[in-house]
């Protein structure tokens, strides 16, 4: 596969005294580089924008999907689970599990190198015309950068530093926290800029996995909708859906999570995971000591190998989520199985999920070896799972692509907005519809009598959707509905802790990390929390 390689660039911040007399010691090299020189080609500030997009495979993000799945109860873990993910599975942790605090620290590491990029790319000023263009690219792909980093900024921690200069970190190193009002109005307005400046597309494979002028309009689009702003979040939705935009839903649903997805006309923005081959392109364990430090030029994710029932196994699919695809028929009759359980999981026939894997092996299908008997539960992740090719996988080496913005998860946003003006219609009902169709599922004949009743069609669709793809804890954040509903869900399920989700669970703990650093966070955080 042709993607971005990310490759390493250590951002040098070279601030010293100039009190001192200047010795012979003091010369500066001729040959050398430092913070006001190295930005001065295109390829150097390419190599800036490259580094910022390389903070989505750091610890913290490139294994998000642990935190987010688990705390959004769609993923439980196993006996085989080591480590802080197992107070996230059980919400026990607090502010000082590691999970939390890579996190924070990943997304403060992509703002400030969005920022040095809209710095540097600011003062270059070349003469080319060509580089004149892509000096606006590469501010327009920082500042989407910033504001994705922002973006789960304020939906987990809530009010938090907002750092929006390179200058600032030289005069100010500890930021006070700004409230969520002045952090979504950033975002609405680094978006705004960021979008004319970004291209529809790019125009060889090398730059897939870029931002483009879509995804910009798509993260906007799911700001207004995270702000309840309803009118803005559909007009900006339906841009998506007209020229010049060609975005459509694949028309197959698996092929979306599979190891060629990364030419899908449903993609709007990716994590660009690359095949791990041999020890020479870089660790294959990158993920336990961090990309830039042991990676190398290794891409790849370790989601199927941590999820894979024939390899580390960490986590099931939880029963809620196994029976949220059993419901009533949409036309009436007898309960339905939403074919897209067959896509998300293993299990038994019962179930809907696949009950065979290795379709594709020289050695031919082989059965899900479902144990009816497992006290936690039998069903295991098949999506981002690739044992239709292998049996097995032997260690972290998958190259499918992480989807964080997708043309179906627009589709229900829109659906949302329209349904929170009041609107329950043919709109809605045929874009939801529209959805399901691509799935092979039977199509509803109205969103309900009410507006309750088509949020409630709305919620489901969502979360049979976007099972395991890091939606559903914001999602009843957002919708108001996280406590009453994970704790009735963890009430039925077998083998996980007894600690209820809580009021204060609405946002994350502030680090300990960072109020040990920062005295003015420090002093804002009265209840240990947040």
């Amino acid at each position: 596969m042709k993607k971005i390689v990310i490759y390493t660039l250590v951002i040098s911040i070279l601030a010293g005294s100039t009190a001192c007399k200047k010795s012979l010691l003091d010369l500066k090299s001729q040959s050398g580089y430092d913070y006001s020189t190295y930005f001065a080609s295109d390829a150097a500030m390419n190599q800036a924008v490259i580094a910022t997009y390389a903070v989505l495979l750091h610890n913290g993000l490139c294994q998000d999907y642990f935190t987010f799945d688990l705390l959004g109860d769609e993923a439980k873990r196993t006996t085989n689970m080591q480590g802080d993910n197992q107070q996230l599975g059980d919400y026990t942790f607090g502010s000082n599990v590691s999970s939390i605090a890579t996190l924070w620290n990943s997304l403060y590491r992509m703002a400030f190198r969005a920022n040095v990029v809209i710095d540097r790319a600011t003062a270059w000023n070349p003469s080319a015309t060509a580089d004149k263009q892509h000096a606006k690219q590469y501010i327009a792909e920082a500042r989407f950068l910033r504001s994705y980093a922002y973006f789960r900024i304020v939906n987990c921690w809530g009010a938090a530093p907002l750092i929006t200069s390179y200058d600032s970190v030289l005069k100010n190193k500890y930021f006070p926290r700004s409230p969520t009002s002045a952090i979504w109005s950033f975002i609405e307005s680094d978006l705004s800029a960021a979008i004319p400046d970004l291209p529809l597309s790019y125009d060889t494979a090398t730059n897939l996995g870029r931002a483009t002028r879509g995804a910009a309009v798509a993260l906007l689009g799911k700001t207004y909708l995270y702000e309840k702003k309803w009118a803005q979040a559909q007009a900006t939705f339906e841009q998506l859906l007209q020229a010049p935009y060609t975005y459509d839903l694949d028309p197959s649903f698996d092929h979306v999570f599979s190891t060629t997805n990364q030419l899908s006309v449903e993609n709007i923005f990716q994590v660009m995971n690359g095949t791990w081959t041999d020890w020479s392109i870089g660790n294959q364990y990158y993920v336990f000591g961090g990309q830039e430090t042991w990676g190398g030029k290794a891409t790849h994710s370790d989601r199927a190998q941590e999820y894979g029932f024939k390899d580390w196994f960490n986590c099931y699919v939880t029963t809620g989520a196994v029976n949220a695809f059993h419901y009533p028929n949409p036309v009436g009759g007898a309960p339905y199985i939403d074919p897209r359980a067959y896509s998300t999981f293993y299990g038994d026939k019962p179930s809907g999920g696949d009950t065979v894997y290795c379709e594709h092996c020289s050695t031919g299908k082989i059965s899900y070896p479902f144990n009816a008997s497992d006290p936690q539960g039998d069903y295991s992740w098949r999506k981002y799972e690739y044992y239709d090719l292998v049996p097995s996988y032997g260690g972290p080496q998958s190259p499918i692509n992480m989807q964080l913005i997708r043309f179906a998860d627009v589709l229900l946003m829109l659906v949302e907005a329209h349904i929170q003006q009041g609107d329950i219609g043919s709109v809605p009902l045929g874009l939801i519809n529209r959805v399901r169709q691509r799935a092979g599922a039977v199509s509803y004949l109205s969103l309900g009598a009410d507006q309750t009743a088509a949020m409630a069609i709305l919620m489901r669709e969502r979360r049979l959707e976007l099972c395991g793809e890091q939606s559903r804890y914001f999602d009843l954040i957002r919708w108001g509905i996280a406590k009453q509903t994970i704790n009735a869900e963890r009430a039925i399920e077998p083998g996980q802790g007894n600690q209820p989700f809580q009021d204060k669970n609405v946002l994350f703990p502030i680090p300990d990390v960072e109020k040990n650093y920062n005295p003015n966070v420090a002093k804002d955080v009265t209840n240990g929390w947040n």
